[in-house]
């Protein structure tokens, strides 16, 4: 987004927006992890629902991938959740909510605001769209991402 002054316009947030190559980045890397992804998901819809989340296809892709990988597969699965809300998202949910729950990724702050927002955008539609972003939220340092200005509080109800 350039502003009419020729520099960054900002965003509902109020921050500057991500810079594009940083974005570029991250969907270099979740088209990365897409194909495999896709496979193990489609996979996983055509099996047995309780099996153990180990035993499954996204398990065992899990796995295989380093932390750097792991965040790609969370950032795709969290876009594709957030777009395709009305899809049979089952075994992508199920996928989201284990990567969420992996403590020490090393999410950036850049990668969080880029969640934030997209949750933001698609609006309540899609139930589990602060998942991931808010688990990734939590790890990092105290004030590295301010959440408030993208998920605005809720007002207490009256007494």
């Amino acid at each position: 987004m350039a502003s009419g002054a020729g520099g960054q316009a900002s965003t509902r947030d109020g921050r500057p927006p991500l810079d594009p190559v940083v974005t570029q980045g991250f969907f270099t890397r979740m088209r990365a992890v897409a194909p495999a992804a896709v496979g193990a998901l489609d996979r996983d819809l055509a099996g047995d629902p309780e099996r153990a989340f180990e035993d499954t296809a996204s398990g065992r892709l899990v796995r295989s991938l380093d932390d750097d990988g792991l965040r790609a597969l969370g950032m795709w699965v969290h876009h594709w959740c957030v777009r395709f809300y009305d899809d049979d998202t089952r075994a992508a949910l199920r996928l989201l909510a284990e990567i969420a729950a992996r403590p020490g990724l090393g999410w950036t702050a850049d990668e969080v605001r880029w969640m934030l927002r997209e949750s933001h955008a698609v609006g309540p539609v899609a139930d589990a769209r602060f998942t991931l972003p808010f688990a990734a939220a939590a790890e990092l340092p105290p004030g590295t991402a301010r959440i408030e200005p993208v998920i605005p509080r809720q007002p207490r109800p009256p007494n």
